[in-house]
């Protein structure tokens, strides 16, 4: 029996103990969990709910989801959803590759290479319409830096943001230009963080650049490359903030992206409704992203 009463004497103390531990680490927490609570859980359970009604600026009616089949029967929906796939799949990899090739171009001791990584990151510390505003005098038809070198070359450019066949091509190069620099930065970290005597290895082994960047450099750096990949992902789909200032959508809405459509739902059309179904899709495509990400892509990386 005194052996029991010790045991469960020890027990309540090491529970006690235990508790009093994860009381200060919630304390800890307790801050951020506030904002993350009163900035992200409780505007995307009110955009659930409000994407049960369909709003007006003077009444609001329930229509369950209803809603959300309106919103993929609009013609104007798939086609912004179709130009944010575009807009995805034309940043993202060449994004993340041109980062890359820029990381392993400037990871050496070299003077200069200070000054090429500043030059490099120099475009993400620029404001969103700032660059809008660069690219948009770059864009210019006949006027624009870039048809001025065209008629150089006596090639005639095109209304680059005017043309629905190539404004996303537009808004691709531009965003490309903005984020590489960006993720450059994380792999230049990465490869610092590599064991040089891999690669001496390596080198003794007879092994050419390729060879090393194929089976060494790129696999050592696919945890760099899964962060970068969603983080680029998440930025296709909410850095709009140039669409306003150079294309607010058009022409006939081939810029137009989710994001800024929601927008212009919400504060152009006034309906709350719809612009809170249209946010409900763009958490779920993002909450979908990140799940596939981690479990499926997770579990192939080499850490």
């Amino acid at each position: 029996m005194k052996q029991n009463a010790r045991q469960n004497i020890a027990f309540t103390s090491r529970l006690k103990r235990r508790i009093k531990e994860n009381m200060f680490g919630y304390m800890l927490l307790l801050p951020s969990l506030i904002f993350l609570g009163l900035f992200t859980f409780y505007p995307a359970i009110k955009s659930m709910y409000l994407s049960l009604f369909e709003t007006s600026i003077v009444q609001s009616n329930f229509v369950g989801l209803a809603q959300y089949k309106a919103v993929f029967g609009d013609h104007v929906f798939r086609k912004v959803m179709w130009n944010n796939a575009i807009f995805a799949i034309g940043t993202v990899p060449t994004s993340i590759f041109l980062a890359m090739y820029l990381a392993i171009w400037v990871n050496g001791k070299l003077r200069v290479n200070s000054l090429l990584r500043t030059s490099f990151f120099y475009p993400t510390i620029i404001p969103m319409i700032a660059i809008a505003n660069i690219w948009l005098f770059i864009y210019t038809p006949q006027y624009g830096l870039l048809d001025k070198f065209l008629q150089l070359a006596n090639v005639s450019g095109v209304n680059w943001l005017g043309d629905p066949a190539w404004v996303m091509f537009s808004m691709i190069v531009m965003m490309v230009w903005k984020e590489a620099g960006f993720f450059m930065i994380f792999y230049l970290a990465g490869l610092q963080n590599l064991p040089s005597d891999v690669y001496e290895a390596a080198k003794l082994e007879g092994a050419k650049p390729f060879q090393i960047f194929r089976h060494i450099t790129f696999p050592l750096l696919m945890p760099t490359t899964l962060f970068v990949l969603i983080i680029a992902f998440t930025n296709s789909f909410k850095m709009v903030d140039h669409l306003y200032i150079m294309t607010k959508g058009g022409p006939d809405n081939a810029s137009n992206l989710l994001l800024y459509y929601i927008y212009e739902t919400a504060f152009s059309f006034w309906d709350m409704g719809k612009a809170a179904a249209l946010t409900v899709i763009l958490l779920v495509i993002l909450l979908v992203v990140a799940i596939v990400n981690y479990v499926f892509i997770d579990k192939r990386i080499h850490y």
